[in-house]
């Protein structure tokens, strides 16, 4: 499922801006429906509004016949779409420096969900090195002890898609037979 450009602000946009259900924007957006009523009743005064239709992730006429009928879902444009399975392709590029604090906790979390990727997959996933993702594997970095487990899917370290590649080759490589190569003799 793909979701627009940042989904809180999207979110607060719809909210103020049409007639939607708090369901029909939790699934355009992503976000839980708890979450969309809260962004609705809190003081929204560091959320910036996002007009989907300006940055072109949605037209006026689908926001209508979602509006009109309840049942029917919000569908981001295929421009963007295609724009974000682009970006996956390449991953995660910058890191936001409010999440770079997190990663050894998304570290952490890919060890533990994904024991059988390498350090050095991780580290790539990461963007990391074979030291650190080593380090928290064997549970002697320095930090270990207040590292917060939390989804780098999440936090917008690394995309789904990435792993579930890191995985798949893992996975493949751990099935293929490893050929031993014959000495020659004399």
């Amino acid at each position: 499922m793909n979701y627009p450009y940042m989904p809180k602000s999207t979110a607060l946009w719809l909210i103020e801006n049409t007639a939607l259900t708090f369901e029909q924007i939790s699934d355009f957006c992503g976000l839980h429906e708890l979450e969309v009523k809260n962004i609705a009743d809190a003081e929204t005064y560091k959320i910036q509004p996002l007009n989907p239709i300006l940055s072109g992730q949605l037209t006026r006429e689908d926001i209508e016949r979602c509006e009109a009928d309840e049942n029917a879902r919000l569908v981001l444009r295929d421009a963007i779409v295609t724009a974000q399975k682009a970006q996956n392709k390449r991953g995660v590029g910058y890191t936001p420096k409010l999440h770079r604090q997190n990663r050894l906790g998304g570290i952490l979390w890919i060890l533990k969900n994904y024991p059988e990727l390498s350090d050095g997959q991780v580290a790539r996933l990461m963007r990391s090195t074979n030291v650190t993702v080593a380090a928290v594997r064997n549970k002697t970095h320095a930090s270990y002890s207040i590292i917060q487990i939390q989804s780098p899917i999440v936090l917008g370290l690394v995309s789904e898609s990435a792993i579930h590649d890191a995985v798949a080759k893992a996975q493949k490589m751990a099935s293929t037979p490893k050929v031993k190569k014959k000495k020659k003799t004399k």
